[in-house]
């Protein structure tokens, strides 16, 4: 049974911010072009979507791409060889540095957030292409660090990169409140001892995320103004 945790802000002392699907739009395309290749399996059962299954594919790919990426580039490689890592980004249905977006809202968020939490972001991308976007986007400046698979060993879902992102801004980890859209973003921080905000505005459904922990679930990060979980109004 889903049972969330009341999340207590008055303790909190950092926001952690997934990029991909919290603060990058998701591209639904490929999911879609999936869906349609096995739309025949509707006539197994009525019950069957294609649409949840085709997300369920491009999610469990995600770990072991970005475990690939990350062998090629401690070999010294680099992953913009022939288009690799965008190809495997599109792949994925994740943006590339040409065609990202900034969900909408968050730069009033993080507005919001800047002068009462340290923010940082807690990514599975590469430094380059996170800073890239970043600074494109305008938001580079509202976050005292960056935490991208470049930083840690292993990666979401397992806790080195809540702690990591808490150790570099001198937090504990159970003071840290992370936003992410997916299973992955969510056991990472219950693993860590953060609190997990799941938003829908990326790749994960509300069962799953409620299924891994998540303390409050969203349909973007920018709803959190209007949340009734500050200690004092953030509007």
């Amino acid at each position: 049974m889903y049972e969330p945790r009341p999340i207590e802000m008055d303790r909190m002392r950092a926001v952690l911010f997934d990029l991909d699907g919290t603060l990058i739009e998701s591209d639904d395309r490929w999911v879609e072009k999936i869906a349609a290749r096995i739309g025949f399996l509707r006539r197994l059962h009525h019950a069957i979507d294609p649409e949840v299954i085709a997300r369920w594919l491009v999610m469990r790919v995600e770990t072991p791409s970005n475990y690939a990426l990350s062998a090629i580039e401690h070999l010294g490689l680099k992953t913009s060889f022939f288009g690799l890592s965008d190809r495997l980004r599109r792949a994925r249905g994740l943006a590339t540095q040409d065609n990202s977006r900034t969900v909408a809202g968050s730069e009033q968020l993080l507005r919001a957030l800047e002068h009462r939490y340290r923010l940082a972001v807690v990514t599975t991308r590469a430094r380059p292409e996170a800073l890239a976007f970043l600074e494109r986007s305008g938001l580079r400046s509202f976050f005292e660090i960056v935490i991208t698979r470049q930083d840690v060993l292993r990666m979401k879902p397992h806790p080195e990169p809540v702690r990591t992102a808490a150790r570099k801004l001198g937090v504990l980890a159970n003071q840290c409140l992370m936003i992410g859209d997916t299973v992955n973003d969510v056991l990472a921080a219950r693993r860590a001892g953060a609190f997990a905000i799941g938003v829908l505005s990326g790749f994960g459904e509300r069962p799953e995320l409620e299924r891994s922990g998540a303390d409050l679930i969203l349909p973007c990060a920018a709803d959190l103004l209007a949340e009734p979980i500050w200690p004092t109004p953030l509007q």
